[in-house]
């Protein structure tokens, strides 16, 4: 039986591809010495050094977007560092405006932490009996009626907020005078009960404390009548709370015994352009 030949070898097979790999070397010698080997080259040289390149300008670009991230973020850090700064001057500026209107010996006290949703507290306070505060002393902010103080512990207190289910605030409309108490209802707002259903309430008219409570005194803004219906036994009025209660960096906290009365009245009747 006949050995069959290398594939490789000198055998015809084997020489026909040796034969094969000598035309395309030659071919191509042939091309890269003549005429157009200035070009060929180029073509070549060119067609070798493009993943090279592709990826120099990739790595060239990702290290420029670096770069400029991290500028960014050294220009952010810096305004967030001037941010507590800014914010506590503008705390101070409003409690000074406000401490001024109100004639009582009032303290004030930063607000560490503002929990949303919490049923029998709010705000936490950084003063506590070591400040000489005690429970159920009124809260106030610039913009109106915060709360009470619920718990006070060594160096800290709790408020519990106005719009929190159990809390309750004696209240008084700006326009008829009539009073009621102010419940929470949640979500920065809260409904006014025991009221009679002749009397007349408007959308927008504003909610002072009436001082019956002796928490507050009389004349505070607590917030804006948003809705108002008759129901079964006494009117239905809801109101939108005038204090943002979960964004207050500081409070005033108001002395006890509380006078009934505080003067002069610290906003106008009606809050322009109705509630809000």
């Amino acid at each position: 039986m006949a050995r069959p030949g290398s594939l490789w070898g000198w055998s015809p097979a084997g020489r026909r591809r040796w034969a094969l790999i000598a035309l395309w070397l030659g071919h191509g010698a042939w091309v890269l010495s003549g005429p157009k080997a200035g070009g060929a080259w180029a073509g070549f040289t060119s067609a070798a050094a493009r993943p090279a390149e592709s990826l120099a300008a990739a790595w060239r670009s990702w290290r420029l977007r670096r770069e400029e991230r991290a500028a960014d973020l050294d220009q952010a850090q810096v305004q967030i560092a001037a941010l507590p700064q800014v914010a506590d001057d503008e705390a101070a500026s409003k409690l000074l405006g406000l401490k001024v209107k109100v004639p009582l010996a009032t303290k004030a006290a930063r607000v560490i932490v503002a929990p949303v949703g919490a049923p029998f507290g709010g705000l936490i306070l950084d003063t506590g009996a070591d400040g000489g505060l005690v429970r159920d002393q009124g809260v106030i902010a610039p913009e109106g009626v915060v709360g009470r103080l619920w718990s006070v512990g060594a160096t800290q207190s709790e408020v519990l907020p106005a719009d929190a289910p159990n809390a309750s605030i004696a209240v008084m409309l700006a326009r008829s005078r009539a009073t009621g108490v102010l419940q929470g209802t949640g979500s920065n707002r809260g409904e006014i009960r025991y009221l009679n259903n002749q009397e007349v309430v408007q959308p927008g008219e504003a909610v002072y404390t009436s001082g019956l409570d002796r928490v507050f005194p009389r004349g505070l803004l607590v917030g804006y009548v948003t809705e108002v219906k008759p129901g079964d036994l006494e009117l239905q009025v809801k109101v939108a709370l005038a204090a943002p209660l979960r964004r207050l960096p500081a409070v005033l906290i108001l002395p006890l015994p509380t006078p009934l009365e505080a003067q002069p009245p610290l906003v106008p009747q009606d809050k322009p352009g109705g509630a809000p």
